[in-house]
């Protein structure tokens, strides 16, 4: 549905103190600016606490103003939100909530304006800085045995896929990450006949190994099917038929139980893993990449991505030397990353 939600922390209110006390006083003012707006009164309930604030609830006709006064702190929450569908009301609410800031006198003000109805695809690259990307409509979710996924269509990047709320690839945009994880290791080697890619599920990584001549087989380890299956529906512009090609091995496998187990060689392995934390970790630990090492021929090479060097330069520090303690050359490279909505980290 349709609407605008405007949610606000005013702090420091320089208003006379007993304005955030006074609950009953606050009652009548409050329809007055209601309708003063333009908004109509359906219902009002305020609740006074004993020598503290006050709750207070506006049903609207158009949706509802919701207030909470802390005296102690000088301060205040202040929830508008109207419906839009029938009418645009967002000047109504607007004007609402300048009233409302107006009568309160606050110092500072953390506002926030949300477009209801729209999907808006926050992805969060530390725990102060981020990005969004508006989508058109959600095509489907998933919870699978490992994670949850998703795929939103958006009309900066096409289809987005999504796992655990965090941007993996797109329709637009993939090959910037998967060429870059796959090419410059690749174009190093001579004649390279067999690649391991761990995850990987959408298929982008093994098209791209697949585009080298002289490559007779490329094996993915991906943990989760529902990935595999999912990106064969809806991302052929991403795996363009890998998946059909007879020289492209699937194992439904954890990543760290193949390399420990199996007795093969490659002349190229690519981590296409998601971000080192939860489960995804210990394939970023010293002993994965010491298993990995091993099942590398003489000449062989590791890809993998080691996060932002903006957003998590001390992440990309200690990935790096990991990979020093066990390799005798790691070389980073960086990239922008559209999807990611920053500098990127690389390595082989």
């Amino acid at each position: 549905m349709n609407g605008l939600h405007l949610i606000g922390d005013l702090s420091n209110c320089r208003c006379d103190p007993l304005r955030l006390l006074n609950g009953a006083g606050f009652k009548d003012k409050c329809i007055n600016m209601v309708q003063a707006a333009g908004l109509t009164v359906m219902d009002a309930t305020f609740k006074q606490f004993d020598e503290s604030g006050f709750t207070g609830t506006v049903v609207l006709a158009e949706s509802h103003l919701a207030i909470h006064t802390w005296p102690e702190n000088n301060g205040l929450t202040l929830d508008v939100y109207v419906c839009n569908y029938s009418a645009d009301n967002s000047i109504k609410a607007h004007k609402l909530f300048d009233a409302i800031i107006e009568y309160f006198q606050p110092a500072e003000i953390a506002k926030h304006e949300i477009d209801r109805g729209e999907h808006i695809l926050v992805e969060p690259l530390n725990d102060s800085t981020g990005f969004y990307v508006k989508a058109s409509c959600q095509i489907g979710e998933w919870h699978t045995k490992y994670q949850k996924l998703s795929i939103f269509d958006t009309p900066q990047y096409g289809k987005i896929f999504r796992l655990d709320d965090f941007n993996m690839t797109s329709e637009w945009e993939e090959f910037i990450y998967h060429e870059n994880l796959i090419h410059p290791a690749l174009t190093i080697l001579d004649a390279p006949k067999n690649v391991l890619i761990i995850g990987g599920g959408d298929g982008g990584s093994a098209e791209e190994a697949l585009k080298h001549p002289s490559v007779e087989q490329v094996t993915m380890v991906e943990i989760d099917k529902d990935v595999i299956e999912i990106a064969k529906e809806y991302f052929q512009v991403v795996h363009n038929g890998a998946f059909n090609d007879p020289r492209l091995r699937v194992v439904i496998e954890n990543g760290m139980q193949f390399v420990h187990k199996t007795q093969e060689k490659f002349d190229l392995i690519a981590l296409d893993l998601n971000d080192p934390i939860g489960p995804a970790a210990a394939l970023y630990s010293t002993d994965f990449f010491q298993q990995c090492r091993k099942l590398l021929k003489p000449e062989g090479l590791m890809t993998l991505h080691i996060g932002s060097p903006t957003a998590h330069p001390s992440r990309v520090a200690e990935i790096s030397q990991r990979l020093k303690q066990v390799f005798r050359i790691v070389r980073p490279y960086t990239m922008y990353i559209p999807l990611y909505g920053a500098l990127w980290a690389l390595a082989v």
